[in-house]
């Protein structure tokens, strides 16, 4: 079985109106949110093999959070570009790429994208993936490449309301 959490960046800042997107650090709460949504899933047994994160700021940032949580050394955190501005296409494209010697991937980034990904992959429909909100797809697939609806179903949701 291969496990992929989707995770949305924790709560950003709009402090700095002037501020690029792809600079907006996390706010307050999202200071709050990361690391303690972290704990939640390590609290419950699930531990990465790897995680893959956007390099927007606030992706990144949201990583490195769970990557200490789960006492990762944040230079295995692997930065993909195309997660930032990614259609739901382009996220698939990353899950077929991921290495199948990975069993459970952590997979950081951003809406609406992340919640069109899940929608992809479950039988109900999601409205919204709030930020620092975990989505769980699991796959029967041998490969990642394989990863496909026919085998993989989005089998929770973890949101920081509803946990913390």
């Amino acid at each position: 079985m291969r496990i992929l959490y989707l995770i949305r960046h924790a709560k950003s800042s709009w402090e700095h109106p002037g501020l690029r997107d792809f600079d907006r650090p996390l706010n307050e709460r999202g200071h709050r949110d990361a690391p303690q949504m972290a704990h939640f899933l390590k609290k419950n047994g699930f531990q990465p093999d790897l995680i893959v994160s956007s390099p927007a700021k606030r992706a990144l940032t949201t990583a490195r959070y769970f990557a200490e949580v789960f006492g990762i050394p944040e230079g295995s955190i692997v930065q993909e570009a195309s997660i930032y501005e990614a259609s739901t296409h382009d996220i698939i494209d990353i899950i077929h790429r991921l290495p199948d010697d990975i069993k459970v991937a952590f997979l950081f980034g951003h809406n609406p994208t992340f919640t069109d990904v899940a929608n992809h992959f479950s039988e109900e429909y999601i409205n919204n993936i709030p930020t620092c909100g975990i989505a769980r797809l699991e796959s029967k697939a041998v490969r990642w490449i394989d990863v496909a609806p026919a085998n993989t179903r989005l089998t929770h949701c973890y949101f920081p309301k509803d946990v913390l």
